[in-house]
């Protein structure tokens, strides 16, 4: 499969970044006696301490796919929290504007809604929720792994420096519940939308999220999404998103 390391300028960063894409290769006669089609998209999110190359480095995502007709796109949005950032970049424009349509131009994507997916671990499981349930009418489905779900209550506990730096993101903290950062808040709007995504929710058992995922999982499944919850032994590691994203990959049905 072509697997493409892309530098481009991000214009709402005002800077040079880098994502993977991997796409799914046609055999040569197919190649050679008709036109390429759009494929469909996985847009695939990495955590907080990681950056776009780490799905390739800690999992076998490339080998994954091989046999799926799914393109797999990669962004880096540092510490961001796909987030525009109170004092930083605006990296909620940058992963759900900029990205998609600067990935479309370079590749043959689809930029159908029953074509595209977002998935994440950790901070991008809050990200790929946050994209598809600000965004139903672009995303067929979404999976977070391990997510962040539960960010809006962070003004409740956390030492100083961690405190810190969430407020360098999301501005004051107090106001992150009912906000457009907030996936109650978003989860609560999407409800109300003609197309509701598809929503995957995964964490291990001994994962030091879990408790904010079992409250986002009693939260969100009376508001009418065909949602899955899953929870298996595991933790914060890479042990359990390798196992995990491959059941996000079956259950996506690409």
């Amino acid at each position: 499969m072509p697997l493409i390391h892309c530098n481009f300028f991000a214009e709402t960063l005002g800077l040079c970044t880098s994502m993977y894409v991997i796409l799914p290769q046609r055999p040569l006669a197919e190649m050679q006696t008709s036109p390429q089609p759009k494929v469909p998209t996985l847009y695939l999110l990495h955590g907080m301490s990681d950056d776009h190359t780490i799905w390739l480095r800690r999992t076998s995502i490339e080998r994954y796919v091989e046999r799926r007709n799914l393109a797999v796109v990669m962004p880096a949005v540092e510490r961001s929290f796909y987030t525009d950032m109170a004092k930083g970049g605006r990296y909620w424009q940058f992963i759900s504007e900029e990205v998609p349509a600067v990935a479309r131009a370079l590749f043959p994507l689809s930029d159908q809604r029953q074509d595209n997916f977002v998935a994440g671990l950790s901070m991008g499981g809050y990200g790929a929720f946050k994209m598809a349930l600000a965004h139903p009418e672009r995303f067929a489905a979404a999976a977070s792994l391990s997510g962040a779900v539960g960010i809006a209550d962070v003004h409740r506990h956390g030492d100083q420096r961690w405190m810190e730096e969430l407020t360098n993101i999301f501005g004051d903290l107090a106001l992150l519940p009912g906000s457009a950062n907030d996936l109650r808040f978003l989860a609560g709007q999407a409800a109300q939308a003609a197309e509701k995504p598809r929503l995957y929710q995964c964490c291990g058992a001994g994962d030091f999220l879990i408790e904010d995922n079992r409250r986002y999982r009693d939260f969100i499944q009376p508001l009418g999404f065909d949602y899955t919850y899953a929870e298996g032994p595991g933790e914060h590691t890479w042990a359990f998103w390798d196992e995990y994203i491959q059941k996000v990959l079956d259950w996506m049905k690409v």
